[in-house]
């Protein structure tokens, strides 16, 4: 069995062959949001299931392929679909692909996900900016299962304290870019759950009682892994459903991607204002 780093290199290797490019930013699109691809220009399109130790992505409106190319001019790397662990796949598994970009010179990470709203001050169709994360999948997401590489530092011993895994600067730019685009944003901490349930009106008041401003299924292990490998990150939620316990409605897959939509053209313009001003952060 290959250790974790060799598979790292060997996707890497896969992907470059492909795209030559030195990527400035990765880019996760969550649910309902992969339409930003159709932005990038001189577009490489490689399917997940071509790169070597690349999950499958299953998830309703996740399409499963990289696309690599030119978003406001700048080189990006992009997940239209990711993996979450109740899919089935190890927190290594899941994080793969945000090492393979950390590998191939990424400095930005933007990842965005759809999310249930606990705050009762959001609204359906909100963006919501990541402040922070309360990480109810577990972890490490570092060490694969049975990787006998122990002296692998780099992936053996991510650290959690290496302050806030979301980066201020970037916090700030994407405010700036709201205000600048006249839209408003709210701002927040993700709760992230193993899932593939939606919460019961008691988990709602806990997430609640616990600080949580939305609630998903995903970004939190990502968003460690990257952070850990000092590339900068963005977090961006959706707010496709205000949930509150006292009044719940019904929950749906198709439902949660229609409301996503109506938020994707704000974070696609806050995707494009970083990008434009990433330099100067």
């Amino acid at each position: 069995m290959l250790n974790v780093t060799h598979q790292i290199e060997e996707a890497a290797q896969y992907v470059q062959n492909l795209w030559p490019e030195r990527p400035t930013a990765g880019i996760i699109l969550g649910s309902g949001l992969g339409d930003l691809a159709n932005d990038i220009e001189q577009a490489v399109l490689i399917d997940y299931a071509s790169i070597p130790h690349f999950p499958r992505s299953t998830a309703l409106g996740h399409q499963g392929r990289l696309v690599c190319g030119y978003l406001a001019g700048m080189p990006v790397i992009t997940m239209q679909g990711r993996f979450h662990f109740y899919e089935g796949y190890s927190l290594h598994e899941l994080t793969m692909p945000v090492r393979v970009m950390s590998a191939l010179g990424v400095g930005l990470l933007i990842v965005s996900n759809a999310a249930g709203g606990i705050n009762p001050n959001f609204s359906d169709g909100d963006v919501m900016i990541i402040q922070d994360h309360i990480n109810l999948i577990g972890g490490p997401a570092t060490a694969s299962p049975g990787d006998d590489d122990k002296a692998d530092d780099r992936i053996a011993t991510y650290s959690c304290c290496r302050g806030a895994t979301y980066d201020p600067g970037c916090i700030d730019l994407a405010r700036q870019v709201a205000r600048h685009e006249d839209f408003s944003v709210q701002l927040g901490v993700y709760a992230a759950q193993r899932g593939p349930n939606y919460e019961t009106r008691a988990e709602y008041r806990y997430l609640r009682r616990i600080g949580a401003d939305a609630v998903g299924m995903s970004t939190a292990p990502e968003a460690i892994v990257a952070a850990g490998d000092g590339v900068r990150v963005l977090g961006l939620s959706a707010i496709t459903n205000v949930c509150l316990p006292d009044a719940l409605d019904e929950t749906t897959g198709e439902g949660v991607l229609e409301t996503a939509a109506q938020a994707a053209e704000k974070m696609r313009r806050i995707v494009f204002g970083i990008l434009d001003s990433f330099s100067a952060i």
